[in-house]
């Protein structure tokens, strides 16, 4: 009964620990999105104040190029670490389950081990102290009738009692 109530607390431990790492993804992934609409709001504006008029988009995109492309590279550096990111807290989620479902194996084999021991002692403790009991109490019983019989004969013959039905089976 420790064993299940173990089992299932650490079922359950594993379980807020999946939830907790769902969590983070969730996390995770909200920030990202947000920073692809700041990136998509950001390049919109650019392209709506940049582009009105020709001569002005050349002298703007001149003066802009390198900070476009240090945004895009910051972009192109976060999605690279993000991707990363993601693929490392998915090796560890698989890590983690193959380890959980190991260790619940583990466990199951731990409490099926542990009731047939359980069922195989109680199987020897009914052959081994049952059953004599069972003996010594059924010869006890007939002990016990046996002088019930002999004592009620010797009072019927002392004459101390009246004469009464007895029956012995």
């Amino acid at each position: 009964m420790e064993n299940l109530n173990l089992l299932m607390l650490f079922i359950a431990l594993t379980a807020v620990g999946v939830i907790i790492q769902a969590g983070m993804m969730t996390g995770m992934y909200l920030a990202v999105r947000k920073i692809s609409a700041r990136m998509e709001a950001l390049a919109a504006e650019v392209k709506s104040k940049v582009l009105p008029t020709a001569e002005l988009a050349h002298s703007m995109l001149t003066e802009l190029k390198p900070r476009i492309e240090t945004i895009v590279s910051n972009a192109s550096e976060s999605s690279t670490l993000a991707r990363a990111q993601m693929q490392r807290l998915d090796a560890t989620l698989s890590d983690l389950l193959d380890r959980t479902r190991l260790q619940v194996v583990r466990a199951d084999e731990l409490v099926s081990r542990t009731l047939d021991r359980v069922e195989d002692t109680t199987e020897m403790v009914h052959k081994t102290v049952m059953s004599p009991v069972r003996q010594l109490s059924g010869l006890v019983a007939g002990l016990t009738t046996g002088l019930e019989f002999l004592l009620g004969a010797r009072r019927r013959r002392d004459g101390a009692h009246a004469a009464h039905d007895e029956m012995f089976i």
